[in-house]
This record gives structure tokens, C-alpha cells and sequence, in this order.
């Protein structure tokens, strides 16, 4: 290591007591983290592209500083699904260093790394005080029925009001009005779990109308829209 002429002259002043990192909570335990070895977790991050017109929500579950398990989510743009799909092979099996400084194919999944990084290098994860973490596979869980993403995806205007398109419970299919035309109840189909019906071998027509559900004063509409024709 090379010292400057400044620095070769200074004296030498000692430092205090040394007591290393702070101890961050991991897997209910407190661990004083030197090493990426010495990260573990699970947690998510958001991220956005340059232009901002989609994003992503990735979930990682550390074990000892190794991806064994990954969740890619995105919306908002097309090409951004086909970069999730790179992203779901290239993280499981890396460091979490190696994956800060992979190139993610997506500007919003690189994002979205970086905000996770953050979360798990100082103990913001959903597994802090859970004692030996949570199994590998509970990333699913942040998803819905028939293992889809959980969206929502509203639109509206000044002039006509507010359209429902989509649900936490699946596409809606209706919307329900009340005297004044103000939105009182939904119609929609459980896209996740119409699909396993289909695969299972029920006629889709069947397993269409076996996913049909409402939300709301449904039943007591004076007026039902298609959100996507009306």
C-alpha cells in the first residue's frame, strides 16, 4: 500500500476500543455482520426502469449469503416479463454481492436489487425475528390463488369516473352501480383458479362460471357495467 509524503510524517494517534459492526437481527437472532457469508433473510425490493414505466417487486430467500430461492414480479412493461424470466435463472445459486453487481437485463430489477440489498444488509427483513428464517418456497406465499401475482389495475377520468379492471381477486368482470352511479360492489373471476380447473380437466365454460364471485353490495345494484364496454 502506497502512503503519501503527508501521511508518512503524521504520528501515529490510537484508536478506542473497537467493538465492530452493530448487530443487525437475522432469523431471530442478532448477528454482527462482517462478511456477506454472515447475511441471511428474506425480503423484498422495488424497483423502477430509467423512463419509470414499469416496475418490479423481486423477493429473495439468503441463506448464509446464497439466493436459494427467488420471485420476480413485474409490470407495466412487456419486455420487462421476459427480463424477469433471465433474472428467475440467473440469481438462485449467487451471492448476494454477486447479484448486486449482476446485471439484471432490466433497469427496474437491477433497482429492485439494489433497494433489497439495503433492506437485508441492515436487518429490514420479513424474517428478522423469525427463529431459523422461513422455508425455502415461502415466496409463494406472497401470491394468489393458482399461484398469480396479486394485481391491481384501475383506470379513470374526470368525465366518466373510475373503471375496475382488476382485483386482488381476479379480472372483474362487472361493476355494480347504486341510484347515484357510484360504485357500490364488483363482479369478477378467479383467473388463477379457473385456470387449474381447466387444467384439471373441467370444460372452461365450467370452470369459468365455478370462479364467478362478487365483492361488495353486489346483489343490490341498480345498475351493472362492463368496465371494459361501458
Amino acid at each position: 500500500m502506497n502512503y503519501s509524503h503527508e501521511v508518512e510524517k503524521m504520528c501515529v494517534v490510537k484508536k478506542g476500543p473497537h467493538h465492530g459492526p452493530a448487530p443487525i437481527p437475522e432469523e431471530g437472532k442478532w448477528v454482527k455482520s462482517t462478511q456477506i457469508k454472515d447475511i441471511s433473510g428474506l425480503s423484498h425490493g422495488v424497483g423502477w426502469c430509467a423512463p419509470q414505466q414499469g416496475t418490479c417487486k423481486l423477493t429473495l430467500n439468503i441463506k448464509e449469503g446464497i439466493v436459494e430461492e427467488a420471485l420476480v414480479e413485474t409490470i407495466g412493461c412487456s419486455g420487462m416479463t421476459h427480463s424477469a424470466a433471465m433474472a428467475a435463472e440467473i440469481l438462485p445459486g449467487k451471492t448476494l454481492l454477486e447479484c448486486l453487481n449482476t446485471d439484471l437485463v432490466c433497469d427496474a430489477i437491477n433497482v429492485a436489487m439494489r433497494e433489497l440489498f439495503l433492506q437485508l444488509a441492515y436487518g429490514r427483513t420479513q424474517s428478522a425475528f423469525s427463529e431459523g428464517g422461513l422455508e425455502v418456497g415461502a415466496g409463494l406465499e406472497d401470491l394468489g390463488k393458482g399461484l398469480c401475482s396479486q394485481v391491481g389495475t384501475m383506470f379513470s377520468t374526470n368525465l366518466k369516473g373510475v373503471r375496475y379492471l382488476e382485483t386482488t381477486e381476479g379480472y372483474v368482470t362487472r361493476m355494480a352501480l347504486d341510484d347515484d352511479n357510484q360504485v357500490i360492489g364488483y363482479e369478477f373471476v378467479r383467473v388463477g383458479k379457473m385456470l387449474e380447473d381447466i387444467r384439471k380437466g373441467i370444460a372452461p365454460n365450467d370452470a369459468y362460471k365455478n370462479n364467478i364471485s362478487n365483492y361488495g353490495r353486489f346483489d343490490d345494484a341498480k345498475k351493472y357495467i362492463d368496465p371494459r364496454e361501458e
